[in-house]
């Protein structure tokens, strides 16, 4: 069994980590990334700060990881569990602040949906405008997706730029609820585009610190957790803004402007939590580069607008469903709460409650759902499954008068599906080199789609009203399906690997291995160099994980270029 990068994206992982592992064996202590391993021999090191430093990676390791995960009695001098970064006590507080990282980006996100009719009345706007507030957010992410893994990993590294990303989505709060109290739509729109510079920039952010602080498999559950606080921030929205406007209008005696305008810097205060763990995570991370000698989390992303001529038919229909089948579902959920109302009849607060069901049901059932498509494969039929069922409940919405609970409960079970299906299969069709560019323009493709038909349905709603407007999203969706059925004939005809099993994967991926790998690396490696170990062996040992390391990435980068 050979040493091997463990269920990372091929986006995030890039060959320097493997060369500061050896690099620094040389300089007097080994951290290989990817394998929690940090060991202390001796070097030349100056007195003062240095040793003081030393002291205190001594003190966490005096145990071994091991023996710590065995529940080993802890050395004398030892951190707390709570304060070792090496500890899963540590790593548990650092998920916590990640969770609440994008909190507040995601309840914010959805603030124009949760009062709908209160932006339109007190703003005195039509359905067109009201939905400019969501175009001006996709606008600048057009452009960002490309490049907000380069500025984290370049520019400003991810603890400056996850605090600048949160700065960003703080003042463009404040400044959409400035709008609201100045009676200016136009400055609400101006907000609205600087809290879009920093949103979606925060969640690379988000993901680069999970791939820095959590490694293999513990990933999927971390992207799952992150994916459920995002969409629970976006639930408490829509059920907590519409009752603390009634709450604030009460208060000041009158609806209007002004009564807005509070209840959105009200709402801001969750962006504010946001930056405070953004903060609170710079310090960590700082602390656990500085005691175990770790480099700072980079995105790896390599953006190359070149390599779009290179992009395969499969790949550019993964993009069609990705714009066509979200187009239908983010601005029906802009428009939903008002549509709940008038054709059904709800209350306010029962229109709000049903508008949020797909994030309701999204925050559980994605890690379900991405757990099932990881054991079963078959990525392109649950795509379709999804798709499918997406369209059939936009048809009931349309055309039936049943207990739209049902339509929308089928919708969010759909919508959860697709985002564990879909979004992986671009790893399948693109070669390592190239996943930073596909990833990056399937993003921008899709905001400039949400841009566009944001307006577009807006336009519709004002002058044909929520029938058409359904209609219009029907045929999205069925061109979805459309693309659907042709990537399954076209991956069917070229011998592709998107509908596999998860055991023909498996499979195909172990005859790779037993191909590329030479008869040296054959040798069993330990994951984790034993404490016990003296300082000359650890090193050795060290060295030469991480040199066999470098040789196999070495390998696949020249295998992916040769498929090329």
């Amino acid at each position: 069994m050979g040493v091997a990068l463990r269920d990372l994206p091929g986006r995030h992982v890039s060959s320097r980590s493997h060369v500061t592992a050896v690099l620094t064996v040389f300089h007097g202590r080994c951290f290989l990334p990817g394998f929690g391993v940090v060991t202390t021999f001796p070097s030349p090191s100056p007195a003062g700060a240095m040793e003081e430093e030393d002291e205190e990676a001594r003190a966490l390791l005096a145990g071994g990881p091991d023996e710590a995960d065995r529940g080993a009695p802890a050395a004398p001098g030892a951190l707390p569990a709570l304060c070792d970064p090496s500890r899963l006590a540590h790593r548990l507080l650092v998920l916590l602040l990640m969770c609440f990282l994008g909190f507040g980006s995601y309840f914010c996100y959805d603030n124009p949906a949760a009062l709908q009719t209160q932006v339109k009345r007190d703003m005195q706007v039509n359905t067109t405008k009201f939905m400019l507030l969501y175009a001006w957010y996709s606008w600048p992410n057009v452009v960002l997706c490309f490049f907000g893994g380069f500025l984290i990993d370049r520019v400003f590294g991810i603890r400056w730029g996850t605090i600048i990303f949160s700065c960003f989505v703080c003042i463009g709060q404040v400044v959409f609820a400035l709008g609201g109290i100045f009676n200016a739509f136009w400055l609400m729109e101006f907000g609205r585009f600087v809290f879009g510079i920093g949103g979606e920039s925060l969640a690379v952010a988000q993901n680069t610190y999970a791939v820095s602080w959590f490694k293999g498999k513990e990933l999927n559950l971390v992207f799952g957790l992150q994916l459920s606080m995002a969409r629970i921030g976006s639930t408490v929205n829509m059920n907590l803004m519409g009752w603390l406007y009634s709450k604030i209008e009460a208060l000041l005696g009158s609806a209007g402007h002004t009564t807005l305008g509070i209840t959105l810097m009200i709402g801001g205060i969750t962006c504010i939590l946001s930056l405070i763990c953004a903060l609170a995570l710079a310090y960590l991370d700082q602390r656990a580069e500085r005691i175990l000698h770790k480099e700072q989390g980079k995105t790896g992303e390599v953006i190359k607008l070149t390599d779009v001529k290179d992009f395969s038919l499969p790949l550019w229909l993964i993009f069609i469903i990705c714009v066509c089948y979200y187009v239908a579902v983010f601005p029906f959920i802009g428009l939903g709460k008002v549509f709940f109302t008038e054709k059904f009849g709800f209350s306010s607060q029962a229109a709000s409650a049903i508008n949020s069901v797909v994030y309701v049901i999204s925050a559980p059932m994605s890690p379900v759902f991405g757990l099932l498509v990881d054991k079963t494969g078959k990525n392109i039929i649950w795509v379709l499954c999804a798709v499918a069922a997406t369209l059939v409940s936009h048809m009931m919405l349309a055309f039936t008068m049943w207990n739209p609970w049902i339509a929308m409960c089928l919708l969010g079970l759909s919508y959860s599906l697709l985002a564990c299906a879909l979004w992986p299969m671009v790893a399948f069709v693109v070669p390592e080199h190239q996943l930073g560019t596909a990833y990056g323009f399937m993003q921008s493709i899709q905001n400039l789609g949400l841009a566009i038909i944001s307006i577009i349905a807006g336009m519709i709603l004002d002058s044909w009203g929520y029938l058409f407007l359904e209609v219009f999203f029907i045929a999205c969706v069925s061109l979805s399906l459309l693309s659907v059925v042709l990537l399954y004939l076209v991956n069917r005809a070229q011998g592709g690997n998107l509908n596999y099993s998860a055991r023909q994967r498996e499979e195909i991926k172990f005859s790779h291995t037993d191909n590329r790998i030479p008869s040296f690396q054959l040798v069993t490696w330990q994951p984790r160099i034993k404490p016990h170990l003296s300082a000359s062996h650890a090193a050795w040992c060290a060295s030469a994980e991480a040199w066999m390391m470098l040789w196999k990435s070495k390998c696949s980068g020249a295998a992916s270029e040769n498929l090329l």
